[in-house]
């Protein structure tokens, strides 16, 4: 059975280990070196956090949401801030109106390529930011993967760049600077998309029957953000 789970970097260490291995091998196989959201700094970043699948006792893919905190930066402005300023202003704003965060590090392991399992991490991911507690997503994605992002509710924003693109992270590939208005009642979302992501947020835990490429999938989740409930204790 495939299990998509939460889990919180700076305090498992091994599973950081895992999932920067396995993001490595999928971005060496597409010739990339130097993307921003593949580095390890973000393990000692306790305002990361992460949801990786496992199928087997092996890690076949995994996500991360930064929460912007105003000292380190987003992964996005790293790698298109020198490009364009306003990137930074406007995290600041979002930041200081509701909070936000950003969908960064998505990987699936070429082993487990076209059996869907990228749309049921970025769903899990956004489906956690109730429990995070801000209220815009951010991200930058590659234009192929633009419809996946398009359909969990991300909009390109088109005051960035140039009307929303950046060459990025080589001169072969073009990115686009997205986000998620209102991460809380995902309102810009597919209908279908929006259920599954509103259920698991009521249903962190539990099992379903997930529609895939190439067949259904049942799927054990555990999205509780065990830091956020630890905190909340005490």
């Amino acid at each position: 059975m495939l299990k998509i789970r939460a889990y919180y970097p700076i305090e498992e260490i091994q599973a950081s280990d895992e999932y920067i291995e396995g993001h490595r091998r999928v971005l060496e196989d597409y010739g990339i070196t130097n993307i921003t959201s593949y580095n390890k700094e973000w393990v000692k970043n306790p305002y990361t956090h992460g949801v990786i699948a496992i199928e087997d006792g092996v890690m076949i893919g995994g996500i991360r949401v930064q929460v912007a905190d105003g000292v380190h930066p987003l992964p996005l402005e790293t790698a298109v801030g020198g490009i364009d300023s306003k990137v930074y202003d406007l995290v600041t704003t979002h930041r200081l109106h509701g909070g936000t965060g950003e969908l960064c590090g998505l990987w699936n392991s070429k082993q487990v390529a076209g059996r869907g399992i990228s749309i049921l991490l970025v769903r899990a991911a956004i489906a956690i930011i109730n429990q995070l507690r801000f209220r815009t997503l951010l991200g930058i994605c590659a234009e192929y993967s633009l419809p996946m992002f398009t359909r969990v509710g991300f909009v390109i924003d088109r005051s960035l760049g140039d009307d929303g693109n950046f060459i990025y992270p080589t001169q072969e590939y073009l990115a686009k600077v997205v986000g998620i208005l209102n991460a809380e009642d995902l309102a810009t979302s597919f209908p279908f998309d929006k259920e599954r992501m509103l259920a698991l947020r009521k249903t962190p835990k539990g099992i379903l029957r997930e529609q895939g490429p190439k067949g259904d999938l049942e799927v054990e989740y555990d999205l509780i953000v065990k830091s956020i409930l630890e905190r909340q204790l005490h």
